[in-house]
């Protein structure tokens, strides 16, 4: 991640990323450290694939709360929504797709984006779709198995 760039977060996204940082710190870190720690106690290692998944687990958590201490270190909070009916980082918009289902997504940065919350980040095909459409737009998306169009039915 460049640390020069701002990181724009909703205030829901930048408890979730300080919790996370705080799990890690004071929860995975030290367990893992402490199993490592077993595992080095135990004689030789020189062949053991457990210990280096390990290893290789540390390393990667290692990285991520120096990610997360980046993000957060760059935060900016930003308020929901536009106020001027706009869709931006932000929003609240609820989408109706070509087969009819409605659904409401919340227009993040990527660091917040997340499917399984309904979290779209603005840099994706679809949330840079949605981006500036209003409520009774339609947004098309290009994807490579076709495009999508939604209708937008709300903006928050």
């Amino acid at each position: 991640m460049a640390t020069d760039r701002k990181v724009r977060l909703t205030p829901e996204g930048k408890v979730r990323l300080e919790k996370e940082l705080d799990q890690l710190r004071n929860e995975r870190i030290p367990e893992l450290s402490r199993l490592i720690q077993e595992a080095t106690g135990d004689g030789d290692i020189s062949d053991n694939s457990e210990y280096e998944e390990m290893k290789d687990e540390y390393m990667y958590l290692e990285s991520r709360v120096h990610e997360l201490e980046q993000t957060l270190e760059h935060a900016e909070i930003i308020e929901a929504g536009s106020g001027d009916g706009t869709v931006q980082l932000g929003s609240k918009v609820t989408v109706r797709d070509e087969d009819g289902i409605e659904e409401v997504w919340l227009i993040v940065d990527s660091v917040e984006a997340s499917s399984s919350e309904n979290r779209v980040s603005s840099d994706s095909p679809v949330g840079k779709a949605l981006m500036g459409c209003r409520a009774g737009n339609e947004a098309t998306v290009e994807t490579p198995g076709g495009s999508y169009t939604y209708k937008i039915i709300n903006v928050e």
